[in-house]
């Protein structure tokens, strides 16, 4: 595995994987998908990513497509699928946690690979894994990396039933940086043992050369920045409203920040303030500048012992 490495502004940052709408049980429709969160974000932050997904020849495919366009996002690696509706996600929302049930063969999930267009070397690739879910976009996911990018991004994203260990293990080996939280840890790495040995046994199975475990609005813990891991952690007064995609906001902040060449552990501060003010209201991973920057005076750095 190749050392992880952020060649600065300018270098072509690759989303792949879902978009789809949250549907919430009041009949408000979101749109979301961690993909989508991320690169929308990236786009906040002037790095224009490009999104490479696929959705329905539909209302919400419209939907999609024209937020992209009034957002000024590239929409090249987008794709129209004539046959298949573009996703949705039923979620409920019990005392601020998220369930969801993700609908089944939705266009995201027949990406094509011989649509994507043509990709700069050395270009960031960032996916997921519910896209996966699926042999077609699998194929998509796979061609990407054999095109050799400079640096994978995999934010793991377990969505029951529609994950398999031994697959997600396999994306964990193509990845030089790796996201998930607390729960997907342990589902990832059972049996006894505290979240850091739990983290080290796969850092040493998969070979990452880092890895973020994110708590929310509780920061998150990062592993492989410093000599041993390094805790972030906001203010304990943040108020949680909806912790969905509190990860996607903590990691498209800082990817901006490593691409624009801030130091790990300013970057690690940043990202935590931009997580834990994407709690503070309904929403799918976007969070409001200005109030990331208050979090953010907050923000605590430790670092921890590291386990051997």
């Amino acid at each position: 595995m190749a050392q992880l490495t952020f060649s600065g502004a300018g270098k072509r940052v690759v989303v792949f994987g879902e978009v789809l709408f949250d549907r919430f049980p009041d009949g408000s429709e979101i749109l979301g998908g961690a993909p989508f969160n991320v690169a929308w974000n990236l786009q906040a932050f002037d790095v224009q990513p490009l999104l490479v997904s696929r959705v329905g020849k539909d209302r919400l495919g419209r939907r999609i497509l024209g937020a992209m366009s009034e957002w000024g996002m590239d929409p090249a690696g987008m794709q129209v699928d004539e046959q298949r509706p573009t996703g949705t996600v039923e979620v409920a929302l019990v005392g601020g946690e998220p369930s969801f049930d993700i609908v089944a063969d939705r266009a995201y999930d027949a990406i094509d690979k011989a649509s994507i267009p043509e990709l700069p070397s050395g270009f960031l690739l960032y996916h997921g894994s519910l896209a996966c879910r699926s042999r077609h976009s699998r194929a998509a996911l796979e061609s990407l990396i054999d095109r050799g990018p400079e640096s994978v991004v995999f934010d793991v994203n377990l969505r029951s039933p529609w994950w398999e260990q031994e697959r997600v293990y396999r994306l964990l080996s193509t990845a030089h940086e790796v996201k998930m939280n607390d729960e997907e840890l342990e589902r990832l790495v059972p049996g006894g043992g505290g979240r850091e040995s739990r983290a080290a046994e796969l850092l040493a199975d998969c070979g990452c050369d880092r890895l973020h475990i994110t708590l929310g609005a509780r920061g998150a813990i990062t592993f492989g920045v410093r000599g041993g891991p390094c805790e972030v952690k906001p203010a304990s007064q943040t108020e949680v409203v909806d912790t969905v995609g509190a990860g996607d906001a903590f990691l498209a902040q800082w990817l901006t920040c490593r691409l624009d060449g801030v130091e790990a552990e300013e970057a690690l501060r940043l990202a935590a303030a931009a997580g834990a003010a994407s709690v503070l209201d309904v929403g799918a991973g976007r969070f409001d500048p200005t109030e990331a920057r208050r979090v953010s005076t907050a923000v605590e750095v430790h670092e921890l012992q590291a386990v051997g």
